[in-house]
C-alpha cells in the first residue's frame, strides 16, 4: 500500500505531465508550462525523498498566513 508521500509525489508528477501536454499543444504557453512542470517534478522529488523536510525561507519570506506587518 502506498503511503501519503508516495501518492502526493505521484499526483505531482502527473500534474507535471499535464503541464507538458498543455505546453505541447499551445506554443505560446510552452515555456511557462515547462517551468510549471519542472517545479512540480522538483517538489515531487522532495516529497518522496524527504517527506518531513522543510522548505528553507529567506529573511524576506513569511510562512503562509503570516502577516509581515504584524
Amino acid at each position: 500500500m502506498a503511503n501519503h508521500a508516495e501518492i502526493a509525489a505521484n499526483l505531482l508528477r502527473n500534474a507535471a505531465i499535464f503541464f507538458r501536454d498543455i505546453g505541447g499543444q499551445n506554443p505560446e504557453l510552452k515555456e511557462q508550462m515547462e517551468v510549471n512542470a519542472r517545479t512540480y517534478d522538483a517538489v515531487a522529488d522532495m516529497v518522496q525523498s524527504n517527506p518531513h523536510g522543510e522548505m528553507p525561507l529567506s529573511n524576506d519570506d513569511t510562512a503562509v498566513g503570516e502577516n509581515k506587518d504584524g
